[in-house]
């Protein structure tokens, strides 16, 4: 027999695609217990992710309570009363923390040996050599709460509950060099609004610049508004690339908070870009996604691809890649063809 839940919470402090790929986990819960309520643990850096998911009742800052006491820590989650806690990303402080509290259950991997001594349910499995989908490892994580259905990825989709934020004029008017703009003034109605994305902040094989160059040089102007987005960091890495193609670039890295860039890839036609967090945000808004990956486990697509109804990752042939283990300096990445990349690209919006 089925259990009422109160309160789950759902604990994942890493990155913006880690977080991405969870939520069909969550919007899972939520069709098997309607009447629970779903928290989430996260960071500030990904608490705009969440405040965009329908299925999460309330999202916990951990990079506020962190600055807390142990002791203060486990008075707040016992006021809290949850009644389950998932470990989907591993913190063996809030693991200890969670048992201390008396949160009844406590569901975490084998494979973590402070697991051992915090939870009290365990799932085993190994993510590192695993075939199956980062989505699909994190819903194996629910199967001590009577959820243990097999999805494939197309069965995913629809959990995603992601949606883009609504912000007010305030919020949207960005300061871009000497002037004011509102996003909306970024997009070329007229033409096909395509983000390039090419850094991945350090987490992923990326695509070398002068591909990205040979791919502009192949989408037609007269076609394509072409936008080249990334933070503040990888803007002044990619300032000499931006300067080199400056009547075909509009250049926005740098200029978003978090929340106004999903709002922005809300207006926005389709993305290129590494496996890194904006290829799945715009993948999770059901946009044109192509994602450029490393064949090599456990950084290739089998693993990491984005999640959506239009995504698509693209990769060479393993046997073309000499790498024998995980790296994310692998140079194959770079034999990924950008007129191949350009067919894609051209063939989806020619049937769009």
């Amino acid at each position: 027999m089925k259990r009422n839940y109160k309160k789950i919470l759902i604990s994942r402090t890493d990155g913006i695609g880690d977080v991405i790929l969870t939520l069909p986990m969550i919007g899972i819960l939520n069709q098997f217990y309607p009447k629970s309520k779903i928290y989430f643990l996260g960071t500030n850096y990904t608490k705009p992710i969440i405040e965009c998911v329908s299925s999460v009742d309330e999202f916990i800052n951990w990079s506020e309570l962190s600055k807390k006491s142990d002791a203060e820590l486990i008075d707040f989650f016992k006021e809290e009363a949850f009644d389950v806690v998932i470990h989907v990303f591993p913190n063996k402080r809030f693991a200890e923390i969670a048992k201390r509290a008396r949160i009844k259950i406590r569901i975490g991997t084998s494979h973590r040996l402070y697991h051992v001594f915090t939870c009290n349910k365990f799932v085993s499995f190994t993510r590192k050599n695993s075939n199956l989908h980062e989505a699909q490892l994190n819903i194996k994580l629910l199967s001590p709460l009577k959820i243990k259905k097999d999805y494939d990825l197309d069965e995913l989709i629809p959990y995603l509950n992601f949606f883009p934020p609504s912000l007010d004029s305030q919020k949207t008017n960005i300061s871009y060099y000497d002037e004011t703009r509102p996003i909306e003034s970024f997009i070329d109605t007229s033409k096909i609004n395509l983000v390039l994305h090419p850094k991945s902040n350090g987490s992923a094989c990326e695509w070398s610049d002068d591909k990205f160059g040979q791919l502009i040089d192949l989408l037609p102007a007269d076609k394509y508004h072409i936008l080249l987005s990334g933070n503040k960091a990888e803007g002044e890495m990619l300032r000499e690339f931006s300067e080199s193609y400056g009547d075909r670039i509009t250049d926005v890295t740098g200029i978003f908070s978090l929340e106004q860039f999903i709002y922005f890839l809300s207006l926005t036609d389709g993305i290129v870009a590494p496996s890194t967090g904006p290829l799945h945000i715009m993948a999770a808004l059901g946009k044109f996604t192509l994602g450029l990956y490393s064949p090599i486990r456990p950084i290739f697509p089998t693993r990491w691809a984005p999640l959506g109804e239009k995504a698509y990752a693209y990769t060479i042939n393993p046997k073309e890649c000499k790498h024998v283990k995980s790296s994310k300096d692998c140079s194959c990445i770079d034999k990924i063809q950008a007129d191949s990349i350009a067919e894609i690209i051209n063939n989806y919006f020619e049937k769009e």
